[in-house]
């Protein structure tokens, strides 16, 4: 047990060695003015009303030259829908094949 006890004095002194490091790599790093977690610092910065109007109309007034051109601008298709014959048709063309599979169930059993 002694030699034990030695070897967890050792990993111990390593610890306090390495986070010495690591405290003197933060202070590196906050006078160079990273963070430490490189995630955002501070408040996030809000734009004005009037900004965004600016932006909105500026938008706006690209749009408008497209549409001007001439050019196409995208859409999204329709989405398609089944007829109500067509989901008939394969509802039962599922109930048919259920019924082979219970079928086979049956004769195996």
């Amino acid at each position: 047990m002694a030699d034990l006890s030695g070897v967890i004095e050792q990993l111990k002194k390593e610890r306090e060695q390495a986070a010495k490091m690591v405290a003197g790599l933060d202070a590196v790093l906050a006078a160079l003015g990273g963070s430490i977690s490189g995630g955002r610092t501070g408040a996030r910065r809000k734009l004005s009303a009037a900004g965004r109007a600016r932006i909105a109309a500026a938008q706006k007034a690209r749009w408008a030259k497209l549409r001007s051109r001439g050019k196409k601008v995208l859409t999204m298709p329709k989405k398609r829908t089944m007829s109500p014959a067509a989901r008939a048709r394969i509802a039962a063309a599922q109930r048919a094949r259920w019924a082979k599979v219970k079928a086979a169930e049956k004769k195996s059993a």
